[in-house]
């Protein structure tokens, strides 16, 4: 049984200046419950010697009314590398795409790809509204953003995208904040064609 979370996502993007990038992680709960010791016979007998050298892989796409429409860009494609944009890492290039915003498609760095991620931070305190939301990843982006940028190639770098959670998420544990510097914003045609200096 699969069991989804719905995830939604904010995205900031800038077409001048540095701007940043940070990932969120959901937090995880483990719950113990005590169960009776049990002791182990002093002969465990071995295991058979025919077990299937092959596991079975799962489908790389989910089928279609299992899960509902608005969750499927939870689930990474296996195939195109997507990720949720909180799993992304410092270093790490890829493209995006404006119908799922909080999705990231990962792409070496030295083939053409969008942006690529500056920093990863993390928000702290209470947000209640979308636009207190904002202005704190922005914040947490500005200075890195704006070094990294400074250090680029005139003409390389087009713009920043920061990408963070909306309230919603925030209060379910993910507060990562990703902060990235772009090629090209929107629907621009110019790509970024190695890793950033």
């Amino acid at each position: 049984m699969i069991v989804g979370v719905a995830v939604i996502v904010a995205v900031v993007v800038a077409t001048t200046g540095g701007g940043g990038k940070n990932k969120k992680s959901p937090t995880e709960s483990t719950g113990r419950s005590q169960s009776p010791s049990l002791s182990l016979p002093t002969e465990l007998p071995s295991l058979p010697s025919g077990l299937p050298s092959v596991v079975p892989s799962l489908p790389s796409e989910l089928p279609t009314g299992l899960v509902p429409s608005d969750l499927r860009s939870l689930f990474p494609s296996l195939a195109d590398d997507e990720v949720p944009y909180y799993i992304l890492r410092k270093g790490d290039c890829f493209n995006t795409d404006d119908a799922q915003p909080g999705q990231a498609a990962r792409r070496k760095c030295t083939q053409p790809h969008d942006a690529e991620v500056v920093k990863v931070s993390e928000l702290n305190g209470t947000y209640t509204t979308e636009a207190a939301l904002k202005k704190a990843a922005s914040t947490l982006c500005e200075a890195p953003l704006e070094r990294k940028a400074a250090a680029q190639a005139a003409g390389t770098v087009r713009g920043t995208l920061v990408q963070y959670p909306d309230t919603g998420t925030y209060g379910t544990g993910i507060d990562k904040v990703a902060c990235s510097l772009a090629a090209d914003v929107g629907k621009g045609t110019h790509k970024l064609t190695g890793p950033l200096k």
